[in-house]
């Protein structure tokens, strides 16, 4: 072995004991306090580190475990804790002088705890923020020798791998976790903008993902922070956020896509998001077809306060349009958003009845018909309420025939309204819960039976509980009578049905044929007609028997003139919905 290979060999050995035994030579532990002080300063948060390690050939040191505290006014407990920390450094200065130069900074499975009071404020907000406060008041002769300032920190490189993100609000118990969340940012400084990149995995599935640049940090609110960024969510499933009360039955997936920019405190959204599997109101189901929004939104930071700037909703090729209001300040969001629809086509709107509770009769389709609706949208969204009115013009229920359906009421027998239900027209007011659904003023114009007209309710278990009225056109009056609804009345009803069907001509009546109340039970699925004299069938038919008692063109009342008592003539009119004896 010639002499410059054993000198090679011996400076490669040294090298080796020295990389080998230089982390126990070299205090690490007392950079500890030094690293504790500049994160504290720059995050404005007591930071503490467990036992540091050196590794010579990874060029890093690396703590057991980190805690960083949380805003008092929030909590007590820590705002982030990690299992270790690593922090890269360059060795050199280390070594010789001493000199600490972070190149990089990981933080493995870190724990992340976002509380929102009841102001809508955040407790990362005042993160950084009372230390460059602090530091700003200081004189440059109040510096201490040696220390950094807030603003002098910089990081080759951040990451935070594998963490956990809890959300949830101060005024409650109630969280929801993120996990598998990565975040990546390079050339970090708090004075500058630097480009970050956050992905995490949503409650049940899902995917969530922010590109863009963020920065310079703001002095006095971190959330004031400007960004831009382009942001990616599929798979979000609303039921798993724990921010909607599953009570209410309100649920679904969205995919969204958009633009996000933060400026000056406000913050402007736009992209489009995809809402599948909707699900309104307790006792409903899945929709069938997805609703796509093209929005577009500002959202004051300050006032936790936005705008809906008109956008479109569509449901196939129906499509409405969307402004309005919301405020994020509680611990729900609370809207106020005005839809408004013309000229949807009826058939593209089908699949997505369920998600409000309706469910078509078995066999029955929408075939045909566009539906206008003028809606509003208000409240918490966990307890969302809709109300307006909404009209079908020119519809066509195919496979479902009202007229049997009807038969058990006896008046009612012997309509024909076809194996397809033809409706010229559908109106009626609503409001929608989460509870159910609420129809008052409803109105169908019905062309082979007549006007039905009335109020009632959907349930949360799809139960229907209306009461109606029919007039009839004379053809289905004169088939109902044909089948013995009509002379199953005593004789002596005959003069005032008269009066009551239109028969009379003193005008009392508005014209048309038999008018019959009933009810409409069972399910929207399921329904059935069943015979009603009392209740609000009752008053309504009333209404028309109560023109018997006023005056006519003769001065006598109608009542004298036919010698029927108003009262006698309700309590005789129950014959008519019992089913003729063969």
């Amino acid at each position: 072995m010639n002499k410059t290979l054993k000198i090679v060999l011996v400076v490669m050995g040294l090298l080796i004991v020295v990389v080998l035994v230089a982390p126990f030579l070299i205090p690490v532990n007392q950079f500890r306090p030094t690293i504790e002080e500049k994160a504290s300063a720059a995050l404005g948060r007591k930071v503490e580190l467990g036992n540091l390690s050196l590794s010579l050939l990874g060029g890093s040191l690396s703590a057991d475990n980190i805690s960083i505290g949380d805003d008092p006014k929030f909590s007590s407990a820590p705002f982030l804790t990690a299992k270790s920390l690593n922090v890269g450094v360059e060795m050199m200065p280390l070594i010789f002088s001493k000199t600490l130069n972070v190149t990089g900074v990981t933080i493995a499975s870190p724990q992340v705890t976002l509380l929102r009071n009841a102001a809508g404020v955040w407790n990362y907000s005042s993160l950084g923020g009372a230390a460059a406060e602090s530091q700003a008041k200081k004189a440059p002769a109040e510096k201490p020798s040696g220390a950094s300032s807030a603003g002098e920190i910089s990081v080759e490189k951040l990451t935070l791998s594998d963490g956990s993100i809890i959300v949830g609000s101060t005024n409650s118990q109630k969280r929801s976790t993120y996990d598998h969340v990565n975040v990546t940012a390079s050339d970090v400084s708090l004075t500058t903008k630097f480009p970050v990149t956050v992905t995490a995995d949503l409650p049940a599935g899902g995917k969530f993902k922010l590109d863009g640049t963020l920065g310079p940090v703001d002095e006095a609110d971190t959330a004031l922070t400007p960004l831009d960024a382009k942001l990616n969510v599929t798979g979000l499933d609303l039921a798993s956020t724990g921010f909607l009360d599953s009570s209410a039955g309100l649920g679904g997936i969205i995919d969204l896509n958009g633009n996000l920019s933060s400026q000056v405190g406000e913050v402007q959204t736009k992209g489009n998001v995809k809402f599948s599997k909707a699900l309104l109101v307790a006792g409903g189901s899945p929709a069938g077809v997805p609703v796509t929004v093209d929005f577009n939104t500002k959202y004051n930071l300050r006032k936790n306060a936005g705008v809906l700037n008109p956008s479109t909703l569509n449901i196939g090729s129906a499509a409405a349009r969307l402004n309005g209001t919301y405020e994020a300040a509680g611990e729900a969001t609370v809207v106020n958003i005005k839809l408004d629809a013309k000229d949807m086509p009826a058939k593209d709107l089908e699949a997505f009845l369920p998600a409000l509770g309706i469910h078509l009769p078995k066999g029955a389709s929408l075939a045909a018909g566009t539906l206008n609706s003028d809606l509003n949208l208000t409240g918490p969204t966990n307890k969302l309420v809709i109300t307006g009115n909404v009209g079908l013009f020119n519809g066509v229920l195919a496979g479902f025939d009202l007229g049997s359906k009807m038969a058990s009421v006896a008046s009612l027998a012997g309509i024909k309204s076809g194996k397809d239900l033809n409706i010229e027209k559908l109106t009626s007011n609503l409001r929608v819960a989460p509870t159910g659904i609420q129809a008052e003023n409803f109105l169908a114009v019905l062309p082979t039976i007549g006007n039905l007209t009335g109020a009632g309710t959907v349930d949360s278990k799809n139960a229907l509980d209306f009461k109606m009225l029919a007039t009839l056109t004379k053809e289905a009056s004169s088939a109902a009578g044909s089948a013995g609804g009509l002379n199953s009345a005593a004789g002596a009803l005959g003069g005032l049905l008269g009066a009551v069907t239109g028969g009379s001509s003193s005008g009392c009546s508005s014209g048309g044929g038999l008018k019959v109340p009933f009810q409409i039970q069972g399910t929207t699925a399921e329904p059935k007609f069943i015979p009603d004299v009392g209740g609000l069938a009752k008053d309504l038919f009333k209404s028309e028997l109560g023109c018997l008692g006023g005056k006519s063109s003769s001065g006598a009342t109608k009542a004298q003139g036919q010698g029927q008592n108003p009262s006698d003539a309700i309590n005789a009119l129950s014959g008519l919905f019992k089913k003729k004896k063969p």
